[in-house]
């Protein structure tokens, strides 16, 4: 009997307050599909994370725990990271959700891990911050748009006025 390959679905996180949307919303699409989840965050610039505009989500204060030293190091942004990952996995519920932290350009390491992990889909949030957002999708999410062969859902995640 031949066996039936599962989908799976790789939900790229950031740190933005809106993750938790992109989460919940990535989570129940896979769930409908009966689809294997992999959860993913790319650490990419560790300035980003030492910005007065770095914001927790989801209740996640973890970092603040830690030095700042600590932070600004590829490992302690990492420990950081799978924290944040497994809190976010423990909101949905779901404790089968695989985690992965990875290193590298946003758009180019969310193409190369879905490649990895042979995802399905891809889901994402975009949340721009140009001055023509109402037009054009954040540059992560076009870029990775403009390059995956995969289905890509992307979950708007703007305020509304």
């Amino acid at each position: 009997m031949e066996k039936i390959k599962k989908n799976t679905v790789l939900i790229a996180l950031d740190y933005d307050p809106t993750a938790k949307k992109v989460a919940e919303t990535g989570f129940a699409l896979a769930k409908a599909m009966e689809a294997e989840v992999i959860l993913l965050h790319v650490i990419s610039d560790p300035i980003y994370y030492s910005s007065v505009e770095y914001s927790p989500i989801m209740g996640y204060s973890g970092y603040l725990a830690l030095e700042p030293l600590v932070l600004e190091s590829i490992d302690g942004l990492k420990k950081a990271s799978l924290q944040f990952l497994e809190k976010t996995r423990h909101h949905l519920g779901a404790p089968a959700i695989q985690t992965r932290v990875e290193e590298g350009d946003f758009g180019e390491t969310i193409l190369k891990t879905a490649k990895q992990v042979h995802a399905d889909m891809i889901v994402m949030g975009s949340h721009s911050h140009r001055w023509l957002d109402e037009i054009l999708m954040g540059s992560v999410t076009e870029m990775v748009l403009h390059h995956t062969t995969l289905p890509l859902f992307i979950i708007p995640t703007k305020k509304r006025k």
